[in-house]
């Protein structure tokens, strides 16, 4: 079981207790905001999200980590990798996502955990290309990308919201696709 480990938190794989806590966050509608359609997910949606994901860990060998505090245990949220799906156009790819509550916003957490995800692509799952996607006017996950050290290589649409978005990417040469 793949754990990493930064200053300030662990990331890990899902467990029944998260549920709650994630739950929460995808009830925020400003945390919701820049996601699909920005429609709030409930309780039993986010289930089914944790069952998914968790499923993707064992399918592909690659998906997304539960974002732990360090020192005080507490859920901030999610990062990790998936297969962007929902966006035909640019695949096969692997795209790096995170979302964290709000409390957990201006800290510099999302890129802490998004940059250890990215050595986890690179180094140990031995990706050579890794994609980032945001809707068009989200500032911050462009700010993270670009810290990260990827360049935009498109704006395109997400065909089943109908919302412009910009890919983003990242190249290491000898890595696989």
């Amino acid at each position: 079981m793949t754990t990493l480990r930064t200053p300030r938190l662990t990331l890990r794989r899902w467990r029944e207790d998260d549920l709650g806590p994630m739950a929460d966050i995808n009830a925020d509608p400003e945390v919701m905001r820049w996601i699909a359609d920005g429609a709030v997910l409930g309780r039993e949606e986010t289930a089914a999200d944790l069952a998914r994901w968790e499923r993707e860990w064992e399918e592909r060998g690659v998906g997304l980590f539960a974002v732990e505090v360090r020192g005080t245990g507490r859920l901030a949220g999610f990062a990790g990798l998936s297969v962007p799906e929902y966006l035909p156009e640019i695949l096969p790819a692997v795209d790096i996502r995170w979302r964290l509550g709000r409390g957990h916003w201006g800290h510099g957490l999302a890129t802490e955990a998004a940059r250890a995800v990215l050595d986890f692509a690179l180094r140990d799952r031995g990706l050579g290309r890794v994609v980032g996607v945001h809707q068009v006017g989200n500032d911050s996950a462009a700010k993270i990308m670009r810290k990260l050290g990827m360049r935009r290589e498109r704006e395109t649409t997400d065909p089943a919201h109908r919302v412009p978005v910009c890919v983003h990417v990242i190249e290491v040469a000898g890595g696989r696709p």
